[in-house]
Parts: C-alpha cells; sequence; structure tokens
C-alpha cells in the first residue's frame, strides 16, 4: 500500500533524503551540495511509502504569506509510471490548503512540465538552467 506522510522523525527524514540522493545525485549527477540546501532546515518534507519501503520524497517551503514552492519532487525510478508523483502532489496541496497557501510555484525539469500541467500548473518562464538542467518555472492556484 502507497501513502504519503509528513516527515517528523529523524528515520523518515533519512528515507527522505535517501530517495532524493538516488535520484537526484546519482541518476541525474547533480552535485550533492547542490541537493542539498539551507531551505532543508525550514521546509516540510514528504516521504512516499510503499508499505514500510520509501519511494518518493518531496519539500514545501514558504516564500511569501501567502505562497509556497513545492521542491524536490521525486519518485525512485523503480516506481515510476505508477501515478505516484501526482499522489505525492496531492498530498502537499491538501496539506499546503491548511497552511494557508493560495498559490503553490515550482521549477520543473523540462520534460516534466506535461505531468505538472495534467495537475494543473502552468508555465511562468521561459526554460532556464538549474543543475545544468533545463528547467521552467509554473505555478498553480489552489
Amino acid at each position: 500500500m502507497y501513502f504519503v506522510k509528513i516527515v517528523e522523525t529523524k528515520s523518515e527524514h533519512d528515507d527522505a533524503f535517501a530517495v532524493r540522493t538516488k535520484v537526484f545525485v546519482e541518476e541525474q549527477g547533480i552535485p550533492l551540495h547542490l541537493e542539498y540546501d539551507a531551505y532543508d532546515a525550514t521546509a516540510t518534507h514528504f516521504v512516499l511509502y510503499k508499505d514500510d519501503e520509501a519511494v518518493g520524497a518531496a519539500r514545501l517551503r514558504l516564500i511569501e504569506n501567502d505562497t509556497a514552492k513545492i521542491e524536490r519532487v521525486s519518485i525512485l525510478q523503480s516506481q515510476r509510471g505508477k501515478k505516484l508523483g501526482a499522489l505525492i502532489m496531492q498530498e502537499i496541496e491538501k496539506y499546503a490548503i491548511t497552511i494557508p497557501i493560495k498559490k503553490v510555484k515550482l521549477h520543473a525539469q523540462s520534460y516534466a512540465v506535461p505531468f505538472y500541467e495534467k495537475l494543473g500548473y502552468i508555465v511562468t518562464s521561459p526554460e532556464f538552467m538549474d543543475a545544468d538542467i533545463p528547467h521552467r518555472a509554473m505555478e498553480k492556484s489552489i
């Protein structure tokens, strides 16, 4: 069974970071010092579990009074294609509404823009490079 949990313990935090390391550092070649930043200390982290195995992760941080940014959305390669990215995004948005947040922003890797568009996000920028990977800024009112 799949479920998303807000990180509350060191073990859950370690699980989220293990997924991020595998996807971004090992798979995509992003340097470790770029993947982990000062925002990790203050962001709300989410981990997606399949039973007791961490298979996805993301974080949410407040960037303005009524706006938050979703970052580091990651699903292990073995679990992709199962609509798990949509599941974690749905849970993050549910949480964001309770803060309360009116808008969420994100920087999508360009190949993932269609995924986020299906979830109601709109592109708000031309393509730009981040960690040598093409991205587009996107946002959604919630």
